[in-house]
């Protein structure tokens, strides 16, 4: 297994551990308590480890091996993964919608006792570094896997702290409604995570264009003996991003010359864009407006 993919399976073993005790924390509690509600956000809580574990099949899936049936690798099981944690989003978005119409037709005054609270906030500070710890694993290792899923530990925290923000609100003497006005506000947030993670993954399963053109063409036409570039193309993701050009150079330049100017423009953009680039070039002789070689 590939080092990267190999530390993300760490991160998310490691995060799935601290959600599966915070769940059942919750639950044990409400249960002494014999708060509905805090039992209820524990089972909720639960979807989180759900997502953990839908992040180590894709894993464990993009990390096999090229093989026959597959010469570009298993790499996009990770962004599949990704788009399973983004729609579990707009369910979760969808499920607070529910709830908070369901609550605004039948106002319900949240009983909050001492214990919930504190537990409420422990978790809530739990689930903020596990989030952003996350993310940064993610964008260290270019684990969009890593980074959905802190996206879909995020949606915990912005329940928690609406959850807070309805508390102070009704003990400072406001309606019950503001418990659906807040839950609306949550599920939008939530919904905008879902989007952002869906998008990301959508881009890279249907190939949309990774690198502007003019960054590409920067680089490649400041070689003395490129003329010009046209017919380029790039896919992928930063994990692994393909680029594909037609290029036009001195006609009298020998195979093994134009190998070495090849090579040199790979590393060149590999270091001004992305050290996982994959390049293919196709070289054709360049001529001026009268069919003649340049010098």
């Amino acid at each position: 297994m590939d080092k990267d993919f190999k530390e993300v399976r760490k991160v998310l073993w490691l995060i799935l551990f601290i959600n599966l005790i915070v769940a059942t924390g919750k639950i044990a509690v409400g249960t002494i308590i014999n708060s509905t509600s805090m039992t209820a956000d524990g089972l909720h809580s639960l979807s989180d480890g759900l997502s953990n574990i839908v992040g180590l099949i894709g894993v464990w899936l993009a990390s096999k091996p090229i093989d026959k049936c597959h010469p570009y690798g298993h790499g996009k099981f990770e962004t599949l993964a990704g788009l399973f944690i983004s729609l579990m989003l707009f369910g979760i978005g969808t499920k607070i919608v529910i709830e908070g119409i369901s609550r605004m037709i039948k106002p319900v005054m949240p009983d909050v006792t001492f214990q919930s609270l504190m537990i409420l906030l422990i978790t809530l500070f739990i689930n903020i570094f596990i989030s952003i710890f996350e993310y940064l694993k993610g964008k260290k290792l270019n684990s969009q896997i890593l980074i959905s899923d802190s996206m879909h530990t995020r949606s915990d925290i912005y329940i928690s702290t609406g959850v807070l923000f309805t508390i102070l609100g009704i003990r400072l003497g406001l309606p019950a409604v503001i418990d659906s006005i807040v839950s609306f506000i949550v599920a939008g947030l939530v919904f905008k995570g879902a989007y952002s993670i869906f998008k990301y993954n959508r881009d890279v399963l249907v190939d949309r264009a990774a690198v502007e053109e003019e960054e590409i063409k920067d680089i490649v036409l400041s070689f003395d003996k490129v003329r010009d570039i046209h017919k380029i193309r790039s896919r992928g993701s930063t994990k692994t991003l393909y680029v594909d050009m037609h290029i036009l150079t001195e006609p009298d330049l020998t195979v093994e010359k134009s190998h070495q100017l090849v090579h040199r423009i790979e590393d060149k953009i590999r270091d001004h864009l992305n050290e996982n680039v994959q390049l293919i070039v196709h070289l054709e002789p360049f001529y001026n407006s009268k069919g003649q070689k340049t010098l």
